[in-house]
Parts: C-alpha cells; sequence; structure tokens
C-alpha cells in the first residue's frame, strides 16, 4: 500500500507541545474573558489538565497518521481514479462484467490513496486566497521531477487539518458552557443576582481540612497553637475548674446546669449518635441532612425498617477543626459547623446565630418550661480539637447559644447527665487533653451514682476517645478516674459506653461469661463527617476491664480496610505530593549527615553489582552445577538469564553511581569528592530513598 507505519516522533512532539500550548492559551484567553465579564459569571469552571492532554494526543496521532498516508504534498500527482468508479455510490450500480476492471483498479492502492487524499482531504487554498493570514500558515512541500523553481504557495494540509481540529475543539467547549450554563458569552449577571443564584445551586460548604498538603500555614500554626495549648495551660490552668467554682447549688446532684430529666417521661425514647464533623462541608451536611429527617427506611435481608429521628441527638466532640486565624474563629465555627446543620434542618425565623445566650434554655415563643418541649434537642461533649484553642471557644460557640440548626441546645456547662425514661441515663464526661475526668466531674457523677441511680437502672456513657481501643493499640492505661467510676460506683450498671474520635464504626460486644461484666456494650462512632480511620489495625481487639468481647459490626469492614490501606501505598503519595516532597526533603536534611555508616568489614570493595556477586558465590557454594548448566542457559537466553537477575539486583542494592560515590567516600571521606559529585551522591540517596524504598516500606508495613 506504500503506508509508512511508523511514528514519525519529531512530527509528533511537535504537534502535541504546539496543541497544549494553544489550548492552555485559549483557556487563559476564556477566564479573562469571565474576568472582564464578557462571560457568563457561572461559566468560570477551571478545564482539568488531563482532558487537554488527551485531547493533544488524540489529535497529534491523527495528523501522523494523515502524514503517513497522505504526507505533506501541496501539487498531488496526475494519476488518479476515474471519479465514476472511486464513487461510493457507484459501487451499488456494478454490473458483473465490471467486477474484474475493478478490481484491477482497487489493487493499484498507491492511486486510491491519492484520490483520497486530493479529493476528501485537499489543501484549503493558497497563501494569495488568505493574504491576512498569510504570515501564520505553514505551507506545503512541493511535488515535482527534478529541482522545484520555488516554495510552495499551498498551504499544508497536516496544518490545516490541525487547525480544524482545534476549531471544533474550541467550538465544543463554547457550546458545552453555553448547553450547562444558558449562555456562554453574554452580559454578566448584577452581583445579587448571581449570588442569589449560586445559593440555590450549591452551599458555600468549606473544603474537607488539608491535613497532609505539606504547604499550609494555617496546620503549621494548628500545631505551634497545641504545643503552646498543652506546654502552658494543660496541668496549670483547667477550664473545667472554673465551671466547677461557678455552681451556685451546694448538691452537685441538683444542679440544673448539670443535670436534666425532661426526658425521663415516656415509652419509647429515640436518640442519635455522632462524633466528628467539623472536617468537610460536604460530608458534615450528608451526615446532619440523614439526622434531620424525620425517619430513615432502611433494608435489612428481606425486610424494611424504618428509624425515626431522635427526640436527642448527641455529639462526641471535634465539632470543628479549628485551623485559620484566631480572629476567624467564629467564622470558621459558623461554615464549618452551624452551617451544614442549618441547612439540614432550620432553625427558628427569630433566632440570630450571632446572638449569645445569657439564660439558658431560651425557650421558643409559647412554652413554658423545657419539659413540654417536643422539638429535637442535642447535647454535646467537646473533643481534643475543641481543647487545643481552650474550653472558652466551646463554651462560647455552644453552650452561649440556643440552636444547632433545627436542634435546641439547652446545655450550660461541658459535661452533662440526662435522665431518660425507664431508668436509663446517660453521662456526658469531659476528658480534655488528659484522656481522663477532673476532680470535680468525678464527685459529681460519683454522687449522682449514689443518690439518684437505682440499683436496677442502666447508664449509657459517652467520651470523646475510645479507649477500650487506643489503650490497647498502645498497650497503655488511661482514664483511671473513669475506670473508678465504673468498676466501683456503677458496678454492672454501664451497659454502653459511646466514643468517637476515630472516624470509623465498630461495635463490640461482651461474651457471656461467670466473671462480672462492667461494661456491656462498647460502640465507636466517628463518622460525622471528617476522613476515614482504619478498622484492620483493631481486628485482634477482644478484652476489656478483664471480660472478652466479639465484633458484631464495623465499617469499613476487616477486609475492605485493608485494601484501602494498601491502595493509600500510591494513592497517598499522588494525592497528597506536597506534603511527600516537603516532608522528604525535610527528613532528608535532617538525617543526610548519617550517610555514609559503614563498617570496615563491609565495606564493598567490589565495584558495581555488590549483591549479584554475593548471590552467586552463595549459588555456586550451595547450588554447584558440574554439567555447565547455567552456561548453556545463558547461550539459549543470549545472555537474559544472568543480565535480568543482575539488573534487578542491582535496583534493590543501590544505583551504580550511588554504590561508586558511596564506596570513594568510605575509603578517602567526602572531602574526595567534587562538589557536583557530592550533588549527584546526596540526590541519589534523596531519589532512591523516596521514590523507591518508602512504597516498599510502607507495603510490608501496612500488611
Amino acid at each position: 500500500m506504500g503506508v509508512d507505519l511508523r511514528m514519525n516522533l519529531p512530527l509528533f512532539l511537535t504537534i502535541f507541545i504546539s496543541s497544549v500550548g494553544f489550548l492552555i492559551l485559549f483557556h487563559i484567553i476564556f477566564l479573562g474573558l469571565w474576568y472582564m465579564g464578557l462571560v457568563s459569571r457561572v461559566a468560570r469552571k477551571r478545564p482539568e489538565l488531563l482532558p487537554i492532554t488527551q485531547n493533544c494526543t488524540v489529535i497529534s496521532i491523527a495528523c501522523c497518521v494523515f502524514y503517513s498516508h497522505c504526507g505533506n504534498i501541496a501539487i498531488v500527482t496526475e494519476k488518479h481514479l476515474d471519479r465514476k468508479s472511486s464513487s461510493w455510490f457507484s459501487l451499488l450500480l456494478w454490473k458483473k462484467q465490471d467486477t474484474n476492471s475493478w478490481i484491477s483498479k482497487f489493487i493499484r492502492m498507491n492511486e486510491f490513496k491519492d484520490q483520497i487524499c486530493s479529493t476528501w482531504f485537499a489543501p484549503v487554498g493558497t497563501a494569495s486566497d488568505y493574504p491576512f493570514f498569510s504570515k501564520w500558515v505553514i505551507y506545503g512541500e512541493l511535488a515535482c521531477n527534478g529541482s522545484c523553481p520555488g516554495l510552495s504557495d499551498e498551504i499544508s494540509p497536516i496544518f490545516s487539518l490541525w487547525a480544524t481540529f482545534m476549531g471544533l475543539y474550541m467550538a465544543h467547549y463554547v457550546v458545552e458552557v453555553e448547553r450547562s450554563t444558558g449562555w456562554a458569552l453574554t452580559h454578566t449577571s448584577p452581583l445579587s443576582e448571581y449570588e442569589k443564584l449560586k445559593k440555590q445551586m450549591k452551599p458555600d460548604f468549606l473544603e474537607m481540612v488539608p491535613w497532609y498538603s505539606g504547604t499550609s500555614a494555617d496546620l503549621f500554626k494548628t500545631v505551634f497553637d497545641l504545643m503552646a495549648s498543652v506546654t502552658l495551660f494543660v496541668g496549670r490552668f483547667d477550664m473545667r475548674m472554673m465551671q466547677a467554682a461557678m455552681n451556685k447549688v451546694p448538691d452537685e446532684a441538683k444542679n440544673d446546669d448539670i443535670f436534666f430529666d425532661h426526658f425521663s417521661k415516656g415509652d419509647d425514647f429515640w436518640f442519635d449518635f455522632i462524633a466528628d464533623t467539623g472536617d468537610g462541608g460536604n460530608s458534615t451536611y450528608a451526615v446532619a441532612r440523614l439526622l434531620a429527617k424525620p425517619s430513615v427506611c432502611l433494608r435489612l435481608g428481606d425486610s424494611n425498617r424504618s428509624l425515626s429521628r431522635g427526640k436527642l441527638l448527641l455529639i462526641g466532640g471535634d465539632l470543628a477543626i479549628l485551623v485559620p486565624k484566631p480572629f476567624s474563629i467564629y467564622i470558621h465555627m459558623r461554615d464549618a459547623f452551624f452551617c451544614p446543620f442549618e441547612d439540614a434542618l432550620q432553625s427558628p425565623s427569630w433566632y440570630k446565630l450571632e446572638h449569645i445566650a445569657v439564660n439558658k434554655p431560651e425557650l421558643p415563643y409559647g412554652v413554658s418550661e423545657l419539659s413540654k418541649y417536643d422539638g429535637p434537642q442535642c447535647f454535646i461533649i467537646p473533643g481534643n480539637h475543641d481543647w487545643f484553642y481552650g474550653l472558652h471557644t466551646f463554651m462560647r460557640y455552644i453552650c452561649h447559644k440556643s440552636w444547632l440548626g433545627g436542634w435546641f441546645l439547652p446545655q450550660k456547662k461541658s459535661y452533662f447527665t440526662l435522665e431518660l425514661p425507664k431508668g436509663w441515663w446517660i453521662f456526658g464526661l469531659d476528658q480534655a487533653l488528659h484522656g481522663d475526668i477532673d476532680v470535680y466531674q468525678f464527685k459529681f457523677f460519683t454522687e449522682l451514682c449514689q443518690k439518684k441511680v437505682g440499683e436496677n437502672d442502666c447508664v449509657i456513657i459517652i467520651t470523646h476517645e475510645p479507649s477500650w481501643l487506643l489503650d490497647w493499640y498502645w498497650n497503655d492505661v488511661t482514664g483511671k478516674n473513669v475506670s473508678h467510676l465504673i468498676k466501683d460506683y456503677l458496678k454492672g450498671r454501664c451497659k454502653l459506653r459511646m466514643a468517637g474520635d476515630l472516624h470509623h464504626y465498630m461495635c463490640h460486644s461482651s461474651v457471656p461469661s461467670d466473671k462480672p461484666v462492667y461494661v456491656e456494650h462498647l460502640l465507636v462512632n466517628g463518622c460525622g463527617g471528617a476522613f476515614l480511620h482504619p478498622t484492620h489495625v483493631f481486628r485482634k481487639f477482644n478484652n476489656f476491664y478483664g471480660s472478652y468481647y466479639e465484633s458484631k459490626a464495623t465499617y469499613p469492614s476487616y477486609d475492605d480496610s485493608s485494601r484501602i490501606a494498601l491502595g493509600n501505598i500510591l494513592k497517598f503519595r499522588r494525592k497528597n505530593w506536597q506534603f511527600d516532597f516537603i516532608g522528604g526533603i525535610i527528613y532528608f536534611l535532617l538525617v543526610f549527615s548519617m550517610f555514609p555508616q559503614y563498617l570496615r568489614c563491609h565495606l564493598p570493595l567490589s565495584g558495581y553489582h555488590t549483591l549479584y556477586e554475593w548471590y552467586r558465590s552463595m549459588e555456586s557454594e550451595h547450588f554447584p552445577d558440574p554439567s555447565g548448566l547455567r552456561a548453556r542457559i545463558e547461550q539459549w537466553t543470549f545472555g537474559l538469564y544472568p543480565a535480568c537477575i543482575k539488573y534487578l539486583m542491582s535496583a534493590f542494592d543501590v544505583p551504580e553511581v550511588m554504590a561508586v560515590s558511596r564506596s570513594n567516600i568510605c575509603r578517602k571521606g567526602i572531602e574526595i569528592l567534587p562538589r557536583g559529585g557530592a550533588i549527584i551522591y546526596y540526590d541519589s540517596v534523596f531519589l532512591y530513598f523516596w521514590v523507591l524504598s518508602t512504597p516498599v516500606f510502607l507495603y510490608f508495613w501496612l500488611t
């Protein structure tokens, strides 16, 4: 057929780079038109680089294929097929006696190909046809016998094909924007109308916290604030003592600021529990929307089960990840925590979020006392992130507010007790950053157990941290006051412990035995909107307070959690490449002085491929080959047998340049290397450990 199937690499790269640059320039101009107000404000979506690269690759391949078939000739040869026989419609009108003549013409594929190139993909014209663009086009080659008298005046067919593809891309992009926004090139709407439209289209939620961005100044500031909070305040001043000092009631068990019994009357009682809500707006809103529904229907096997909305919502801490500057804490709390719940279930129209509540509970109009209010209510305990900026932040935005969306907030302190129907109780504990309750909380709850809680009553304890899992994982013992309260005062009346902090769901139940069981069920639910924590690391947990437990439910499951963790080997680095790169540089700067550390007896003196040489010596010593089988295998495989093993082992040893530099440094010192050689050596070490060794280490660590 006369077709060169090989790809013209220089032509491909030239067209590809030109296409990428042209399309990037087009999108920059389009965004500039949006900024100037000549394009609709809702057309501001930025294009992704991957689709641009894919389109440029396809266009470049198409132009190279065209060049392979038709070339870049402006004037084609005079040989061509008869138009009648080359027409597709004439195929239907053949006569039987014309078949042989058509086949003979079809065999001459060069002429058939030239006919297609000259008719379907003919040049668009000459420079004289378009004088204005004569300096902005590429011209084709001359096809003549012998020397050509001058340069071609015909526009290159490859250039015209490329320009056609570019025009189709731009037209398609503008039409897509037009179809998604109404009109792409229109006059800008007034700003107020745009804000209304934006509010209708999408809530103004915050993005997920970039924990591993590596470039976020707010995260570095959070670390500094945490160090200041832990170093300066924890152990020196505890805000929980201030709460106790402000109480005016001598009998803690009768303190209405902490003790609530308005739920105690009734038959059935539903409540919801979540924790760790303050990571991202979309995820928090998804959870809040489910909590706000009057009922949620679940499919359990072949039957359906309806779960009613709880009269009580319990939140186990970490309300908002406070990373912004101090003067914007209110804005961050509003956007990260209050707004998703407000959008899920609206607060009363007369309520203003910016107003503080002095005399709580501030009941709605027409409600005389708290027991007569029939709407959903919310009680919250602080988590470790709520303590990073001091408990006063929690007090200001929770204890001195009256509504969380449509949930009423009667809470006045950071810890509380709720009396529920039929002898059930809820203890909400504030563990601060110590992982334990203070002496004033301990005094309050022990007096409550002795004076209020009956012998046959049941207690639910809420803490932020699931100490039963964390203590088992770290082989530690925390929360001694909480353990003292459960073991020595509740004495088996604690039926359920709930916590957050770990962003997954996990439920354990005690195994029946003759030994006393201090806590019957253990529940972790940190799925309030934060990122996901693994569950498979707690697969072997089965003992707490001397009792044995079995896992009833987990999300994600142990197997799914393992698969997700293995995917982090590469996905984490691709998603958080800034942290990976910056963290690698910082770590390298901290440890590079340790390179090279060596023992004289282990100094490699054999040059390159030391690992392979060791392998050959071990192989010859333990696996002798008297018949010369290895030599024949090497001959049959044309040398691939030892070469593949050698270079694979060199990849797992060290690169050759790194090995040579290391040997020279160990023999003669670092000063033997020139400045350029030292730079190459350290760059090789950095790339080797950063690119190759880190994923391998992560794989074995995660498995």
